[in-house]
């Protein structure tokens, strides 16, 4: 998917090993607790992992903007990470990467998605509303860094 805004075209693409340094810096810079390389090089490796990236494109150059990862298992689109460069935040971004992922679910069929977020995350779970997503539950002290417990939330695929 392309689009573009004055010279810069943004493509979401998939995510590859020569993605991973700027995924880290964006990683680091948006969690507590960021995932390490490893974490990032085994999700590319897993076979229901969906793996992909935006990339802005200017000319020759290219950066990567932000990221989504997702597993597709059983009857469910379960997020596990989701991140957009600082820069580049609150310009539709994130949206865009959770309609990529439930349009995804709907082409293989998917009836439900799914995550866990932060209860203190207010941002992320404005935007999860935003897409449907409502809370089904709790993990309680799910984030072992902070002790802090996960909102289970979930929406439908239509």
């Amino acid at each position: 998917m392309c689009s573009e805004t004055n010279t810069v075209q943004v493509a979401v693409d998939l995510m590859g090993e020569k993605d991973l340094p700027e995924i880290l810096a964006i990683e680091k810079e948006s969690f507590v607790s960021p995932w390490t390389l490893g974490m990032f090089r085994d999700e590319l490796k897993v076979k229901h992992s969906q793996c992909l990236v935006a990339r802005l494109y200017s000319g020759e150059k290219s950066l990567v903007a932000g990221y989504i990862i997702f597993w597709i298992v059983a009857d469910e689109a379960h997020l596990h990470n989701l991140a957009v460069k600082k820069e580049f935040r609150k310009q539709g971004l994130a949206r865009h990467f959770m309609d990529v992922m439930k349009d995804i679910a709907k082409k293989v069929g998917l009836k439900t998605q799914t995550l866990e977020v932060r209860e203190s995350n207010a941002e992320a779970i404005k935007l999860y509303r935003k897409c449907g997503f409502v809370v089904k539950g709790k993990r309680p002290l799910y984030y072992t860094d902070t002790h802090e417990d996960a909102l289970i939330m979930w929406a439908d695929v239509k």
